[in-house]
């Protein structure tokens, strides 16, 4: 079998000197995907794109913003009071100022890339860049998510299973309950937080769903009722919250004497905002052995670059709620 070849457009060249004895890279030039031939282009791209998907369970439900500068910017109309005062005959009512508030975030810049040998492209029998394009599309994928949900769980709200006050104060045994289930989706609904295609959405580590999932009420649930899934990574429904399972929800790990906790994050319609991941950049950057593998051409490498940034829109529509697990005991920090 021979190893099927990738027509790689040739890149313009770029240069390299020194300033002060240290290495740099002159910036006029450099090779990015814009070198390559619009097939290409789309190609990796779109492969890129693909594979960065699967991993974005967190920045799904964000409400995606475009970006200008390095910042992205949310508006939001301020809501009235009741009027619940009757009118006087003939006298005009003070009335409300009418206004806008904008919640802004500061975007981040990330990347990697991996470098392929002249002799694993040449002799492989697998097409050795696209199988970095496909892997650097999970990395990017996984590491977007990850910057997010790393927002989500500063939010202020919090409550914790079991009865305890604090995340120290958690073990094994403080399981997530479908009774704490219905107090997470009733603070919701009294914060009127509106609903996602008509509940409410919790993402949740698979460790904490197996606890979750071996509760007699969940059991019984899912005996008489056929839920389909919506969402990607949704594993099932319960009191009207749809639970989404990632391996990337925040768990926080052992101290001396203590168990893994874990985070479970409720909440409603725009309750965060992410920037757009297609409107900035989830960029695709392959370059040759001839353009960057040195005088003998020795490697080529294949990596990404994007902006991220996230916001907690309203603290009022998430709630991140901290519990034990079966598996607190060998489960990691992540």
């Amino acid at each position: 079998m021979r190893k099927k070849n990738l027509n790689l457009q040739l890149f313009a060249e770029f240069t390299q000197g020194t300033t002060a004895g240290t290495p740099t890279v002159n910036p006029v030039n450099v090779t990015t995907m814009s070198a390559l031939s619009p097939t290409m282009k789309t190609f990796y791209n779109k492969t890129l794109l693909e594979n960065a998907r699967e991993q974005m369970v967190f920045t799904q439900f964000g409400d995606k913003q475009p970006m200008k500068g390095n910042k992205i910017e949310w508006r939001k109309f301020n809501t009235f009071a009741k009027a619940l005062t009757p009118l006087t005959e003939g006298v005009i009512p003070e009335g409300k100022t009418f206004g806008m508030t904008a919640i802004e975030a500061t975007t981040t810049q990330h990347g990697d890339y991996t470098a392929v040998s002249d002799r694993l492209e040449l002799e492989s029998y697998d097409d050795v860049i696209f199988g970095a394009t496909e892997e650097m599309g999970a990395a990017e994928g996984e590491t977007y998510d990850t910057l997010t949900r790393n927002v989500l769980v500063g939010g202020n709200s919090v409550a914790y299973c079991g009865g305890k006050t604090s995340r120290t104060a958690l073990t094994t045994t403080d399981v997530l309950t479908p009774e704490m289930v219905a107090k997470a989706a009733t603070w919701l609904k009294k914060n009127k937080a509106p609903l996602i295609d008509g509940s409410y959405v919790a993402i949740i580590h698979p460790s904490v769903a197996f606890d979750l999932r071996n509760s007699e009420e969940w059991k019984e649930f899912h005996k008489y009722n056929d839920v389909q899934p919506i969402f990607k990574g949704e594993i099932g429904m319960l009191h009207n919250v749809r639970f989404v399972e990632s391996n990337e929800a925040k768990v926080w790990g052992k101290g001396e004497g203590q168990s893994a906790v874990y985070a479970t994050l409720f909440f409603g319609k725009k309750a965060f905002g992410v920037l757009d991941p297609e409107g900035e950049g989830m960029e695709m950057i392959v370059k040759p052995k001839g353009t960057i593998g040195g005088p003998l051409e020795q490697f080529s490498t294949i990596g990404y670059k994007f902006c991220h940034g996230a916001k907690i829109l309203y603290q009022e529509r998430i709630l991140r709620v901290e519990s034990g697990s079966s598996y607190g005991d060998v489960d990691q920090e992540n």
